[in-house]
């Protein structure tokens, strides 16, 4: 059996719904994860899908696990709960503000009796604010953090992306937010607490309206308007003869190729059509051509094609055709497991590779109480302290810490700011004949704000790896680093000579991250690695639309998994940092963003394998309750969307609605009668919807403890009550940027750790002089030798780059 990184980190887990899926993360990197159930069992067991019986959420989510039961209203259980906090490293606590507290056993209860406890609450809201005891559903949380706005077709209703992503999202902030109040403990000695509020988590951690953007970015609005995008323009869909495919044209070159392609029409050839805007303004003339064209192929012939001319070209797979893609068999995407008594299913196996060795799915979900026996019998036997260099209390958690970053767009952006954020000295490695593309991004600016976002906190380092001086170079560096990341196309460092076995030869402490679109292994692992391609391939987007009939496929302008795939890279990195302490050795870590959109699309997944043509794209409506959607609100495309989860929740609505009598209408009697009759419920909610602006109606419906949310602009996100109330943005400065930037002033609130500093992004190459003098002890000739010949790459006003005088 395989290593795995946190083995010997203990998790004391009271969590149902938000919670469950971070502790299924930090269980499968090796953490032992024992999950509190009440007597009767947690809620999430019956939550849907539910096949033969089972919940595959509770299944899938609380896999790894040691379950347990304790009856909180009791003391002798409080008391055992006591003892196992007193022995555990992390508590995940996702119970509403106050319910632990008032039975004494509370957070601040609890790491009174254990100091270095670490205590993360994960809700909805947090833990204060004017929302803090609101009721928070996927759906209430797409729509107030700006995601819903986005998404849908112009002039329709704005569509509700597919249920599992915000759970999962959150989960893995909430893993990293532990994981990284676990490494400041192991320095300091002090646990803490940690206020995770999903709500933030989604806003900024997502696909957040002020961080940083893909390449839809070129093609759309930078006004915010109010309406959203014709995002199915930003990366198109065609008809083919077996189905569909979507394609990325971005590069020039890739345009170029495509433009060949279709015989060189001449209405396209004027030059302006190299850039993606052109292109975008005219897709009503650009599209019938490609799809006329692509009418006649089928989509592997298509993909090969594009493949062969260097068009990135990828087919849109439906949930069912996931489960049997022949990639995903190839890379260990999926693995055939129990997941209750006697019931075996193919799921997601995990997010990460570690030293070649997937980080997942061992052991089913418990049975409640499974483990009282083994947990409550066993003795608190001592564990060896995990060595570690003494800091300060209050210390960013990543100082000392060296990370050579090649990373490029999005992920690499977000991955390496985790570090850079918290104290670690990120050098950005970079290339002037290759520029990282959120360089190319700026239309006309002197940065593009992409850059500031993603590049914040870092160095930056010239550096032409394609010359044999500069891997030299590159190597002197890493003998001395902690890190490096990369996510460049599979078997790209090897050729350089940069692999991690390489690496780990001059350096065996050494962490080498690499990602990429669909992995090392397998018949796409070359497949050139854009979003949009990914979310085709696994199953997103083919449910990011109004029904399976529609043509129109509404994740144009999202990003995702981008964001949160960089975020499960790091939390994977952070857990082989804290082995690294145990063990002096470092570790090849793998992440492929397929990978990541397929565990958080599981739920889906695994109930169309149990239950074969179950799963549809369901557009605004839950398949499991009703009413629920996105209802029209007064005035101009103004939306809020309700979930009514059960039959309480529907009491509750007729008397808010004032149609109590419509609590005993046999139509509406069960969670099942209104499913059967979804017409008629959500006709009663939206004739009083449509009376009221989303705030008003959101109000009155939280306040019965009904999920409802506002569909909320990204401006609008600003002054937001409980995001102003919760400090969630502040203002991010740049030399080069004409005013400031709202930006993220945290996510996770941490009692502990300093927030982050907003040192402005270095222009390419800024640092390059003082960081081969300070880490190699280059000489100034040295330095200018290597600038003149190419090696090095400061900025253009380096005084090796100025003319010779004749």
């Amino acid at each position: 059996m395989m290593a795995l990184p946190l083995q010997g980190v203990r998790v004391l887990e009271l969590t149902d719904g938000f919670g469950d899926a971070a502790g299924r993360f930090l269980a499968d990197l090796g953490a032992e994860v024992v999950r509190v159930e009440l007597p009767g069992g947690s809620a999430g067991r019956s939550a849907q899908p539910v096949r033969n019986g089972v919940s595959v959420p509770f299944a899938l989510r609380n896999a790894n696990k040691l379950g347990v039961v304790l009856d909180l209203d009791d003391e002798q259980d409080r008391d055992r709960l006591r003892a196992l906090a007193r022995r555990s490293d992390i508590l995940l606590d996702s119970f509403a503000p106050g319910f632990l507290a008032a039975r004494g056993i509370g957070a601040e209860d609890l790491c009174r009796i254990n100091p270095a406890l670490v205590a993360v609450s994960i809700t909805g809201f947090g833990q204060d604010g004017p929302y803090r005891d609101w009721a928070a559903t996927e759906q209430v949380l797409y729509a107030l953090s700006g995601v819903l706005s986005r998404s849908g077709e112009p002039g329709e209703e704005p569509l509700l992306p597919p249920n599992g992503l915000i759970d999962e999202s959150v989960a893995v902030h909430t893993a990293w937010s532990a994981l990284l109040a676990y490494f400041d403990r192991l320095h300091t000695g002090r646990g803490q607490t940690v206020d995770v509020s999903a709500f933030e988590v989604v806003t900024h951690g997502f696909d957040p309206g002020f961080g940083v953007q893909g390449s839809a970015a070129a093609g759309r609005s930078e006004d915010f308007p109010r309406g959203r995008p014709d995002a199915a323009n930003f990366y198109p869909v065609y008809r083919c003869g077996d189905g569909q495919v979507r394609i990325c044209l971005l590069a020039k070159r890739q345009w170029r190729a495509m433009f060949e392609w279709l015989g060189e029409p001449e209405e396209f050839a004027d030059p302006k059509y190299d850039t993606i805007p052109a292109r975008f303004a005219a897709s009503d003339r650009l599209n019938p051509l490609i799809e006329q064209l692509f009418s006649t192929y089928t989509r592997d012939q298509l993909v090969a094609e594009g493949a062969a001319r260097g068009i990135p070209i990828g087919g849109l797979n439906t949930v069912a055709e996931v489960l049997t893609t022949e990639h995903f068999d190839a890379s260990g995407t999926f693995v055939d497991t129990e997941i209750a008594p006697g019931l075996t299913a193919r799921v997601p196996s995990g997010y990460a590779k570690i030293n070649g060795d997937r980080a997942g799915i061992r052991t089913r979900a418990p049975e409640p109480g499974e483990h009282n026996e083994h947990v409550f019998g066993a003795t608190d036997d001592a564990r060896d302290p995990i060595p570690a260099p003494r800091h300060e209390p209050g210390t960013r958690p990543f100082e000392g810490l060296r990370v050579l970053d090649m990373g490029v767009v999005v992920f690499g952006a977000e991955l390496g700011r985790q570090f850079a954020d918290n104290g670690a000295d990120v050098i950005k490695i970079e290339n002037s004949n290759f520029p990282d593309g959120l360089r190319q991004s700026k239309r006309g600016a002197a940065l593009a704000a992409s850059v500031a976002w993603g590049h914040r906190n870092r160095r930056s380092l010239g550096l032409n790896l394609r010359s044999p001086e500069g891997i030299r170079i590159f190597k002197k560096l890493a003998a001395e680093a902690d890190l490096v990341l990369a996510n460049f196309k599979p078997g790209t460092l090897a050729a350089m000579g940069l692999s991690y076995d390489e690496l780990a030869a001059i350096n065996p402490r050494i962490i080498v991250s690499e990602s990429s679109a669909f992995g090392s292994v397998g018949p796409w692992n070359k497949r050139l690695g854009y979003g949009p391609l990914v979310r085709a391939a696994c199953g997103v987007s083919a449910l990011w639309r109004y029904s399976d009939t529609s043509d129109g496929l509404c994740d144009g302008s999202t990003v995702y998994p981008d964001h949160i795939a960089g975020q499960v890279a790091a939390t994977t990195i952070l857990a082989a940092l804290i082995n690294r302490l145990r063990t002096g050795r470092g570790a090849a870590i793998e992440v492929a963003q397929a990978d990541t959109a397929i565990v958080q699309l599981a739920n889906q997944l695994v109930a169309e394998y149990l239950e074969p043509g179950s799963i549809h794209a369901p557009g605004n409506s839950d398949p499991y309750s009703a009413p629920s959607g996105v209802y029209s609100c007064a005035g101009d495309d103004e939306w809020c969307a309700v979930t009514v989860r059960g039959d309480e929740d529907w009491v509750r609505l007729c008397e808010v609605l004032g149609r109590s009598e419509l609590a005993d209408d046999p139509r509406f009697a069960t969670a099942e009668r209104r499913i059967e009759n979804r017409a008629e419920a959500d006709e009663v909610l939206a004739q009083w919807m449509a009376l009221r602006t989303p705030t008003e109606a959101m109000e009155a419906l939280q306040a019965a403890g009904i999920p409802a949310g506002a569909m909320v602009r990204l401006p609008e996100l600003l002054t937001n009550p409980q995001l102003v109330a919760r400090g969630a943005y502040t203002e991010l400065t740049h030399e080069l940027l004409p005013a400031s930037l709202p930006t993220a002033k945290q996510v996770a609130h941490f009692s502990a750790l300093p927030e982050w500093p907003l040192r402005q992004a270095p222009s390419a190459g800024q640092q390059t002089r003082e960081i081969c003098e300070t880490l190699l002890g280059l000489s100034t000739a040295e330095i200018d030798s290597l600038v003149r010949d190419g090696v090095l790459q400061p900025p253009a006003d380096d005084p090796a780059l100025a003319p010779v005088a004749s």
